[in-house]
């Protein structure tokens, strides 16, 4: 090897090295702006599944008795798709108004006890229509806010 193909393939070395510290940085950057929009995307879903699943499971109760996969689907259904919550959500939250005895739920076969039909208890039915009551404003509000944010960013 002569001096100028040595310094020919040192250049390249050196060239690759630094591509591969661009590239590192660039997956970096890329990986960090995921995550944030993972993030937001999370937070917007927590905003329905902590602040209205509750009482919507609820609302769904007051019209009859259901299980957990079928209150995911009804609300998916009445949202036209655009909110299905996980069962990951609703099985934990009807677990915790069950011991708060708001609901009550009885296994479809006692035997197999395959799946748990929930139903409101009257004291359920009363804090549901507390719920209710206390919500409209906060929603109406935070309807009329998405409202003004949603014409400053797009209209």
């Amino acid at each position: 090897i002569n001096m100028n193909e040595l310094n020919l393939h040192l250049s390249s070395i050196e060239d690759i090295k630094e591509e591969e510290k661009r590239l590192q940085q660039e997956y970096k950057e890329k990986l960090a702006e995921l995550k944030k929009i993972q993030k937001e995307k999370e937070s917007v879903g927590q905003v329905f599944t902590k602040g209205l699943l509750p009482i919507y499971v609820f609302h769904i109760l007051s019209i009859g008795p259901s299980n957990g996969n079928d209150i995911a689907t009804k609300i998916g259904d009445r949202t036209n798709g655009l909110w299905v919550p996980s069962t990951g959500g609703i099985y934990p939250l009807l677990k915790k108004l069950e011991k708060e005895d708001y609901i009550i739920g009885k296994w479809d076969d006692p035997k197999k006890k395959f799946q748990k039909i929930y139903s409101l208890t009257p004291k359920g039915f009363n804090e549901y229509k507390i719920r209710k009551n206390l919500l409209k404003q906060k929603i109406e509000e935070s309807l009329k806010v998405f409202e003004i944010i949603y014409k400053d960013l797009y209209k």
